[in-house]
């Protein structure tokens, strides 16, 4: 799992993959923590696509850029798949999960 925090590592990273997971996580919040897990888990799993995570404490631009862009309600916790620089699923909260995430690449 990377970590990227400015909108220049984000827009790099969406021209040059095809298909990724990218989280948005809260440091304080115990939500967020159990589904950063479930994304670390996700990623232990399912290596073969990349992982990407943002703090939002550290990373508001970034986090801001990201839901301005597509058009997604920003939420923390807050999973996305990007499939061909675009969003093709993304969920919140407790939605996020294993076997959410895998669920994701299958639809």
């Amino acid at each position: 799992m990377i970590k990227i925090e400015s909108i220049e590592e984000f827009n790099q990273i969406l021209k040059e993959n095809e298909q990724f997971y990218f989280l948005k996580h809260s440091l304080t919040c115990p939500i967020s923590q159990e589904a950063f897990e479930e994304y670390e888990s996700h990623e232990n799993s399912h290596g073969e696509t990349k992982h990407y995570y943002l703090a939002v404490q550290e990373a508001r631009p970034l986090s801001n850029h990201i839901a301005e862009t597509f058009q997604v309600k920003h939420e923390s916790p807050q999973a996305f798949l990007f499939n061909k620089e675009n969003v093709a699923w993304h969920a919140s909260h407790w939605k996020i999960t294993n076997k959410s995430l895998t669920q994701a690449t299958e639809e």
